[in-house]
């Protein structure tokens, strides 16, 4: 016969196997948001090439934001909670639109062995995951912090009673502090998935938007139809509630409002878009240049070696002699189309057909300066001398400069072939031509709109666009191409992009591609392009849409906590 245990004991066992059950269920929940969190990560990342599925965009976003809030809600929950379900949605969505990186492995033709090379893609692409995932996380952090900050104060002090922002006032708050963290992001050297490049290059109506305040306008879009969506989905059980007590049709419009508002929202903006697209385009005869491009294809795994040297210089050169037959005005080449310094650029054979044609060439090289170099546009004049020079800004960290070159710098040293070091150009730049002002965004500067923007506020009146994307698979010049159509939607300037291996393309200010090259081809091709000094919103007042939003989000969070 067993011993009778006594209430103490029963009462501490009671307690164990409640702790135990709450932990159970603490852990099932956190796993199901974590999942859920991934999962929808995972259907935005497919929203860029090579899945192009850009309508996922407008409801991937929405399970996240109902976790924050949801997490928010729950008034003893620490913003700590939401790390793990953000940086899962983070990871699904970089993770998987940042995947072309894995292809610059393998690199054994620069002397790095299989195995390191391997190892060296999987460091690049776990690292650019994460500094995205991070702005994701931060988010969260935020949005939490500013949802609980007047339940915190409450307790502290006890000056007032606790009251959550209402459901509009968070899409404000939540829109304009993701909005602010791109911005905060892209002002930093390491940049490329904006939400807004998810729409790009099918939904050209809602890049429009763009044209009114850059990127961050059609970030803002995509972020406030998806935070009203959530907010339907979270206020669906005081609709149901309400609906025990009331009629049903006096209760369907608070059970359906955030539903048709994020409906309605997503229209008015298309619409918005719409009415900006339709624009006739000005194509002033006055201002018609037109120019041409050379896709050399010379791979990478020979371009610095002899091998490369002589095939480039053949390419450029039968291309620029063939176009300007064709009577182009100008032959644009790609970054790096002559791997050489501005010396032994004018002295090549491609300046010497330039002499012979007596049409400009902008020609991808090497400027020299000391023991540094940077990568530069030159444009050559029909006489064979450099007329312009313009240094590439934004440089890609590790693959064109080291960070903490005093710690990194003997490891980065015996993975480059060169014995110079990249700098960056000046900030301030400007490229005039025989034919006016242009705007230059050299590989990886495409990603940053400010710095076309800046460019065309100076007066650039067409963009010019030297690439080589040889190192990566094939989504990334693909994410590239949809980059340029955003700048020249959001500049209102027709855009020139000469590749080494594709995609050179022409695009004009609406964003649509004219032409388009192939992959893995040497082709030439020339178009008709007009220099254009309109000014968009964007361009003379830059991201003003960001800080109004905080604004109001802000206004909105205290008139809801003053007059509670």
């Amino acid at each position: 016969m067993q011993p009778k245990q006594s209430k103490q004991t029963r009462q501490g066992d009671m307690e164990t196997r409640g702790r135990r059950e709450f932990l159970k269920a603490t852990l099932h929940v956190l796993k199901n948001r974590v999942f859920i969190s991934f999962a929808s990560g995972i259907l935005m990342g497919l929203t860029v090439a090579p899945f192009g599925a850009w309508f996922f965009t407008w409801i991937a976003l929405a399970p996240l934001w109902a976790i924050v809030v949801n997490s928010a809600q729950r008034n003893n929950s620490s913003p700590l909670h939401l790390i793990s379900p953000s940086l899962a949605w983070g990871i699904g969505y970089h993770g998987i639109a940042l995947s072309w990186i894995t292809g610059i492995h393998p690199m054994t033709w620069m002397g790095v062995p299989w195995l390191a090379s391997l190892a060296i893609a999987l460091f690049c692409w776990t690292f650019i995951t994460l500094w995205g995932a991070a702005l994701v996380a931060t988010w969260a952090t935020c949005f939490s912090l500013v949802l609980n900050f007047q339940v915190w104060t409450h307790r502290k002090f006890k000056s007032f009673s606790p009251s959550a922002p209402p459901p509009l006032v968070r899409v404000l708050i939540g829109t304009g502090i993701w909005c602010g963290l791109e911005a905060l992001w892209s002002a930093g050297p390491l940049w490329w998935t904006s939400l807004s490049y998810t729409q790009s290059p099918q939904n050209l109506v809602i890049l429009h938007l763009g044209q009114l305040s850059g990127p961050s306008a059609v970030t803002a879009a995509i972020v406030a139809v998806n935070g009203l969506l959530a907010e339907a989905w979270i206020n669906r059980r005081g609709a149901e509630n309400t609906e025990k007590r009331t009629q049903f049709l006096t209760s369907a419009p608070l059970r359906l409002s955030y539903l048709v508002s994020a409906v309605a929202l997503f229209i008015l903006l298309h619409l918005i878009g719409l009415s900006l697209y339709s624009r006739p385009l000005v194509q002033q005869p006055e201002a018609a240049l037109k120019v041409g491009i050379v896709q050399g294809n010379v791979p990478n795994e020979i371009k610095l070696f002899r091998e490369g040297f002589r095939r480039a210089i053949e390419g450029y050169t039968t291309g620029y002699v063939t176009l300007t037959d064709r009577g182009v005005d100008a032959v644009l080449t790609p970054e790096g189309a002559l791997p050489f310094f501005q010396n032994e650029i004018v002295t090549s054979s491609l300046v010497d057909a330039v002499r012979e044609k007596k049409k400009v060439a902008w020609i991808g090289g090497f400027y020299r300066d000391g023991r540094s170099y940077t990568n530069s546009l030159f444009t050559v004049t029909g006489s064979g001398v450099i007329f312009s020079r313009y240094g590439k800004v934004k440089m890609v960290p590790i693959g064109e400069y080291v960070p903490f070159e005093e710690i990194l710098g003997g490891l980065i040293d015996r993975l480059s072939p060169l014995k110079e070091h990249q700098v960056a150009g000046k900030q301030n730049q400007v490229f005039d031509t025989p034919f006016g002002r242009a705007i230059v965004g050299i590989c990886y500067e495409s990603a940053f709109s400010e710095h076309f923007r800046r460019q065309a506020a100076v007066g650039g009146e067409f963009i010019l666009g030297p690439s080589n994307d040889a190192h990566y698979s094939a989504a990334m010049p693909t994410q590239h191409h949809a980059q340029d159509i955003m700048r020249a939607i959001e500049t209102d300037r027709w855009a020139v992009r000469a590749t080494n291996t594709g995609y050179s393309a022409f695009v004009d200010p609406h964003g649509r591609t004219l032409w388009i090259s192939g992959h893995n081809t040497y082709e030439v091709h020339a178009e008709t392009v007009y220099r254009l000094q309109s000014k968009t919103l964007y361009v003379l007042w830059g991201d003003w849409l960001t800080p109004l939003l905080l604004g109001l989000g802000g206004l909105g969070w205290f008139v809801g906590n003053r007059f509670s």
